[in-house]
């Protein structure tokens, strides 16, 4: 299908892109990557009169160790987070995001704050950055703020991002010591959005318990859902079957899914189950090495 008519916006700064979002309101959307944005107009489901594309914006695309964080520009590509070096070396649960996200294709123009700013609960990136704990920083006309990434999604296809804002950076702490993470999905062919995927965060002690824990839930709710109650579980315990067990069924628990063409609501709890024991103890692995 054809999208409706839209004026085409090129701005070659964020202020200026800022300052289209003021001037045409609700009537505009701001196009990074397009793989979600672009479909969606096709099909009628979004109607921007105005199209500000930000991709001649320069110094928005980047992935650099600073400051405690590793920090991702907003218009990073996710192909270009499966080539990083620092990616493949300390952040297991980002690198496994990427890998499966859509297909080549799509990732090489893909970004990964555009991802994020979609407020889809079936993408995969958002339960992935719950579970890292990661910062959002949005830039608008009265300079940036940073988001706290629980407070990110409110609910389908909705953000916290102001009208005239744009998702700048993404911030993930550096991993201590004795951490890794694993996400695992399960679609119905490759480069399907997930029928149910898990995102695991661990950092263990020095004896093998673990001492932090983050679990992201894909595509069982309005919005992506940080598994609270399981990561509680988790806190002090080492990763034995038991252990392993009970927070896989608190995961499962937190899932609210509905039934659609995937499957039934039953179905895709008792995948949140399993899929969490599988993600825990690869990240557990990850984490021992």
């Amino acid at each position: 299908m054809i999208p409706p008519a839209f004026e085409y916006l090129r701005p070659k700064t964020v202020p200026e892109a800022v300052a289209l979002l003021q001037q045409h309101g609700d009537d505009a959307k701001i196009l990074s990557g397009g793989q979600s944005l672009i479909p969606m107009m096709k099909l009628r489901l979004a109607r921007p009169s105005h199209l500000i594309d930000i991709n001649r914006i320069s110094g928005l695309a980047y992935i650099k160790e600073d400051g405690g964080f590793l920090k991702i520009g907003g218009l990073t590509r996710e192909a270009e987070l499966e080539g990083s070096d620092v990616v493949r070396a300390k952040y297991p649960l980002l690198l496994d995001t990427a890998t499966v996200i859509a297909d080549p294709q799509v990732r090489n123009l893909a970004t990964v704050g555009g991802n994020l700013a979609h407020g889809d609960p079936a993408n995969d990136h958002p339960a992935t950055m719950l579970a890292l704990g990661v910062q959002i920083v949005a830039t608008g006309a009265k300079g940036a703020r940073v988001i706290a990434i629980d407070d990110f999604f409110v609910s389908l296809f909705t953000t916290s991002l102001q009208h005239d804002e744009i998702l700048t950076e993404i911030r993930i702490p550096s991993p201590p010591p004795r951490s890794g993470g694993a996400y695992v999905k399960l679609e119905r062919k490759v480069g399907d959005f997930a029928t149910a995927a898990v995102a695991v965060q661990l950092t263990l002690d020095d004896k093998g318990a673990v001492q932090k824990a983050g679990i992201g839930l894909t595509n069982v709710g309005a919005t992506p859902i940080r598994a609270k109650s399981a990561e509680d579980a988790l806190r002090g315990k080492k990763l034995d079957a038991a252990t392993i067990g009970q927070a896989a069924q608190l995961a499962a628990d937190a899932a609210q899914p509905g039934s659609d063409l995937r499957g039934p609501a039953e179905y895709k709890k008792g995948l949140i189950k399993e899929l969490t024991k599988r993600a825990l103890t690869r990240a557990a692995e990850r984490a021992g090495k």
